[in-house]
């Protein structure tokens, strides 16, 4: 996804603490070629301002009220499939890492980054890369490498995949779903689903998650933007 670099970045900021959006809205204000569109403080409001502004990327809180922002995720990925969501959360946990990448967020950022930090984020989320922090991207590599160790599997396993499939899995990567990547390679989306099937059978992968952390491990999508760690 090719974006000009002087195209303006419509953003929805979704967190329940009126005090953190103000502070995200004065950081990110600052910022010449991004746009706060809309503010959510809860799931639900996500979704439905989502649907109604269509902003370019979501920042997306995980702990919100009457809907949990993993769960906006998915509804706002499935309702308008181009819109990038980005989580920026204060909990790195597995499971809700997992469930993130599963949903289609494009990326997981973690609430201690600075606003240099965050803003490039967002342009590389925009511009269609998957975005992590290096702590989790690191420990999805690490998760990946010793699932594909445990079943004899490595990254020349990607050479018995077909250039269309290839295609397909660094767009699963990215964050993509089935209609917006049959739009990007002007397929059907029964196609998409084709090739989804049988890249997990080839990999013997049988999750999104799952194929996100391989694409990772095995080098076909950058995965990590530098945020410090403290």
């Amino acid at each position: 996804m090719n974006k000009n670099a002087s195209t303006r970045i419509s953003i929805l900021l979704a967190d329940d603490h009126a005090v953190v959006r103000e502070g995200l809205r004065k950081l990110l204000e600052s910022e010449s070629d991004i746009d706060i569109v809309g503010e959510a403080q809860t799931g639900r409001q996500a979704v439905a301002l989502a649907k109604t502004l269509h902003p370019a990327v979501v920042l997306m809180d995980i702990a919100m009220p009457l809907l949990n922002g993993l769960e906006a995720t998915r509804q706002i990925r499935q309702a308008v499939p181009n819109i990038r969501v980005l989580i920026l959360s204060a909990h790195s946990d597995d499971a809700y890492v997992e469930q993130a990448i599963a949903f289609g967020a494009a990326g997981f950022l973690l609430k201690h980054a600075s606003s240099h930090e965050l803003s490039r984020a967002i342009r590389r989320t925009y511009q269609g890369e998957t975005v992590f922090s290096p702590i989790i991207a690191k420990r999805l590599q690490r998760q990946q490498q010793e699932s594909l160790d445990s079943r004899g599997l490595s990254k020349a396993d990607t050479g018995r995949l077909s250039s269309r499939e290839m295609e397909v899995l660094q767009r699963i990567a990215e964050g993509g779903a089935n209609k917006q990547i049959a739009a990007d390679l002007g397929i059907s989306i029964k196609t998409v689903e084709k090739h989804r099937d049988h890249l997990m059978k080839k990999l013997d992968i049988h999750d999104t998650a799952s194929l996100t952390r391989y694409a990772i491990a095995a080098g076909i999508i950058e995965s990590s933007v530098q945020v410090t760690v403290v």
